[in-house]
């Protein structure tokens, strides 16, 4: 199973965005993904403050910032085509 992880932060449009990005490849694409606010943590704001939103694909930084929905579908079904080789998913 493919898994997203978004870190956003209240208030980011940037943020807003990427989600809405995530959230039309999901219903092309079969993956799960979750949010996390780097506003609950000290350690995420630490982390991930300047670089919002940031997505990880399997816990692999894939995109930050300014999150284009090609370049993550690409991503997306190059991950798939791992996961499905050496046969039919």
């Amino acid at each position: 199973m493919i898994n997203l992880a978004i870190y956003t932060r209240q208030g980011c449009h940037l943020c807003e965005d990427a989600l809405l990005i995530v959230e039309e490849l999901k219903k092309e694409w079969d993956f799960t993904y979750f949010v996390l606010d780097i506003g609950q943590s000290d350690t995420l704001t630490e982390e991930y403050g300047l670089k919002i939103p940031v997505i990880e694909l399997d816990g692999k930084e894939l995109a930050f910032g300014l999150v284009k929905k090609d370049f993550l579908s690409k991503r997306i079904q190059e991950r798939i085509r791992i996961e499905c080789e050496p046969g039919p998913c």
